[in-house]
């Protein structure tokens, strides 16, 4: 009876094998494959709209799967002013969004509140969610949210997803190593 190993080499899969770290392989899955929660809220929401067509094709960078589902969503594009009235209902939404979720805050009046310094404008939806990336502009142009998008990117790809995501599951795996 021939002896078998758990590890051999086969050249028949010589140019078929990828090695990387679960971390690396996990990010790279998520980071180009984003599918956004548009919030379009004012003026902004015209140029998220554009973004999307053919012109500037979004598609590019795997976003193009807009859901207005927030079950569906794992990024929130908050695209325009903010008013106290919406804000509770921008929450909501954010919080019926599965983990892990991004934030990216399109243009002056989501970032800071914009020219409006009233009683009934949020200044910053920053003061409300965790944002990851502020893009400026009023509004900002198409070429910007492609460039805030790559800068979500650029951040995914960095994250320690498995680490920070299941520190638990973690735990009981480093336990049950000698």
């Amino acid at each position: 009876m021939p002896r078998t190993h758990s590890t051999a080499y086969d050249s028949k899969i010589e140019g078929n094998v990828i090695f990387t770290r679960f971390d690396a392989a996990l990010n790279w899955v998520r980071k180009n494959s984003l599918w956004p929660m548009p919030m379009g809220l004012a003026c902004c929401a015209i140029e998220l709209m554009a973004t999307a067509a053919s012109r500037f094709d979004i598609a590019r960078f795997g976003a193009e799967v807009m859901r207005f589902s927030p079950r569906q969503c794992d990024v929130m594009i908050v695209a325009g002013t903010v008013t106290y009235k919406m804000a509770l209902a921008v929450k909501r939404i954010y919080e019926q969004m599965p983990e892990p979720k991004w934030v990216i805050a399109m243009g002056a009046c989501a970032s800071t509140g914009g020219m409006y310094r009233s009683y009934a404008v949020l200044q910053g939806i920053d003061q409300l969610l965790p944002v990851d990336v502020y893009i400026s502009g009023c509004p900002p142009r198409p070429e910007a949210l492609l460039a805030g998008l790559m800068k979500l990117q650029d951040k995914i790809s960095g994250e320690r997803s498995f680490r920070n995501q299941k520190p638990e599951l973690l735990e009981k795996l480093q336990d049950a190593m000698p």
